[in-house]
């Protein structure tokens, strides 16, 4: 077996030579972060190239009126499938398990995670999830079909029979065991294993946003994890929780499921609020605008979306009106203070216009029009006249299409150096950008056109009385255009990686810790760390010049006391 010997310097001066798989087997057994930070990452996109390949077929589907592409039945589980792998196997691990595996022990000074075992354990049982979702277009029954929601009773044995479901329904409980085991790792490794003199304050905006989203996970999965298994005990065991037949109520699956689904949608996009921090910043030239109103934001985001649940919930009846409308409009108010802090950190600043830069610009503008549109519908009057039309499809579109593919990007763009050690080609990712960026409008503002018109969601079938054929071909045109854009993007990675250009240990001048090692990092990630006097330690070790001397004074008095 071939094997890299690390040599590890022991106390009595005599040097170990440590035996290390490499290849395959150092994939398979390997407990340090950046391999498994960077295996999620891997996994995740993966399951998004599958997942966008299932979103083309659907807007092939709706290309033309009496289209027969693919028959209703396919139509139903692909566009089940597609939406659980973006939610549950793309978005979050992308994120939460990838960026914040590789990122955050490097952000905050620490050698590896807190629990590096139970962290290889995390993504293996992410990886199974991920499986056995896909699995079940091989059963007798085909994969699930009753959309991402689930709702009850079509989830039933009845409405819903075969291994299928039950594939799902594994899949998504594995998924959810994955983020708990991540989050209580996340937590642990951010209380405990910092540098010496980052104090709670002087952490970076991404690992507040990752300790804000692991805490969140920790109140939302497992609620949905029994309500899944409540649903597993209805199909097979003989119990009526969800059945009205013996005395259940199908509402309460929406109940349980939109107290964790809200969360959800933060626990999505949090992570990359924090990316975006991170990128403005550095390519502005300037430090973070409002520091601690972006923590404060972050933890305001985190209490309120544990108590909007209902808001999707308005056309059921069940749920009490102005209490839940009023909650969800005041959500917006600490989503909004991010915004205006981004934007005055650009305000004034030197801003270079890299990929990382332009992603994050272009998050920004999708987001806030996304945003708008759920302001729009926290409105009962208005939300009863969209509900289960594509206005509420396009919404939760560019809300997450914003966050996971443009953030997504953005941060992907900006540690690709500190991944590989190679710099991408910014040529190639500044048109990828152009493509994705379009195509997300061309895409997704008609189909709040189609909503307005009256086009219900979850319809294969549309007819030419129905005047919807224009604008599903205008948005199935746009969808292609990002589809390209990905594939460039492929190619980007394959030219990058195949003739690679050497990146430095710090190739955008940045601010924080993950800077002050090579690219990539070696296996205990540090061999010194820089001091820590503010939030930006790098930033401060290379520019002593420009160090503010109020910043680093504070930062010895608060170091002296805690020594004392």
């Amino acid at each position: 077996m071939t094997v890299i010997e690390e040599e590890i310097g022991h106390p009595g001066g005599e040097v170990h030579h440590e035996e290390q798989p490499r290849g395959f087997l150092l994939w398979l057994t390997s407990t340090d972060h950046k391999i498994i930070g960077k295996n999620y990452m891997y996994t995740a996109l993966v399951f998004f190239i599958i997942a966008g390949a299932m979103a083309m077929l659907i807007r092939t589907q709706l290309f033309a009126p009496n289209n027969h592409f693919v028959s209703q039945q396919t139509y139903n589980e692909l566009f089940t499938i597609h939406g659980s792998m973006m939610l549950y196997l793309f978005a979050g691990p992308f994120a939460f398990g990838g960026f914040a595996n590789y990122i955050l022990p490097l952000q905050i000074g620490a050698p590896d995670m807190a629990f590096p075992r139970l962290n290889a354990l995390s993504y293996w049982l992410y990886l199974t999830g991920g499986i056995s979702m896909l699995l079940g277009f091989f059963t007798a029954s085909g994969a699930a079909a009753f959309g991402w929601v689930s709702y009850a009773p079509l989830s039933s044995a009845t409405n819903s029979p075969g291994a299928g479901p039950d594939l799902w329904i594994v899949s998504i409980m594995l998924v959810g065991f994955s983020g708990i085991f991540t989050a209580v790792n996340l937590v642990t490794t951010t209380v405990y294993l910092r540098a010496p003199g980052m104090t709670m304050f002087r952490l970076p905006i991404f690992v507040w946003n990752m300790l804000v989203t692991a805490i969140l996970i920790l109140i939302a999965f497992p609620v949905l994890t029994a309500a899944l298994i409540m649903l597993y005990a209805d199909r097979h065991l003989g119990t009526h929780i969800y059945s009205v037949a013996g005395g259940g109520m199908p509402v309460l699956w929406q109940n349980l499921f939109w107290f964790f689904g809200h969360p959800e949608v933060y626990i999505l996009a949090l992570p990359f609020f924090g990316i975006v921090t991170e990128v403005i910043p550095v390519f502005s030239r300037k430090p973070v605008f409002g520091y601690k109103g972006l923590v404060f934001a972050t933890l305001a985001i985190a209490g309120l979306s544990t108590g909007v649940w209902a808001h999707h919930m308005f056309t059921t009846g069940t749920v009490l009106l102005p209490f839940f409308s009023a909650l969800s409009l005041l959500i917006a108010v600490p989503t909004g203070i991010k915004i205006f802090t981004w934007i005055g950190t650009m305000w004034g600043g030197q801003i270079e216009y890299k990929a990382p830069m332009l992603f994050a610009i272009g998050f920004i503008a999708i987001f806030v029009m996304g945003g708008i549109t759920g302001v729009l519908l926290a409105s009962p009057p208005i939300d009863f006249a969209t509900h289960d039309t594509y206005f509420v499809v396009a919404h939760f579109h560019q809300v997450l299409l914003g966050t996971t593919v443009f953030a997504g990007f953005a941060g992907f763009f900006y540690w690709y150096p500190k991944f590989t050690g190679r710099m991408y080609r910014e040529g190639l990712a500044k048109i990828q950008f152009w493509l994705a960026f379009i195509g997300a409008a061309v895409t997704f503002i008609p189909q709040y056109l189609l909503g307005l018109k009256g086009m219900p969601r979850r319809i294969a079938v549309y007819l030419p009385v129905d005047h919807y054929t224009t604008l599903n071909r205008i948005s199935t045109i746009g969808a292609y255009m990002m589809g390209l854009a990905f594939a460039l993007w492929i190619v980007n990675v394959w030219v990058s990686w195949r003739r690679p250009i050497p990146a430095s240990g710090n190739p955008w001048d940045g601010h924080t810790l993950e800077w002050a090692t090579s690219s990539p990092p070696t296996h205990h990630n540090f061999d010194r760390l820089p001091p820590v006097r503010s939030a930006r330690p790098v930033w401060d070790m290379n520019h002593p010049e420009f160090a503010d001397y109020k910043t680093s004074h504070s930062g010895q008095a608060a170091d002296r006391e805690r020594q004392q």
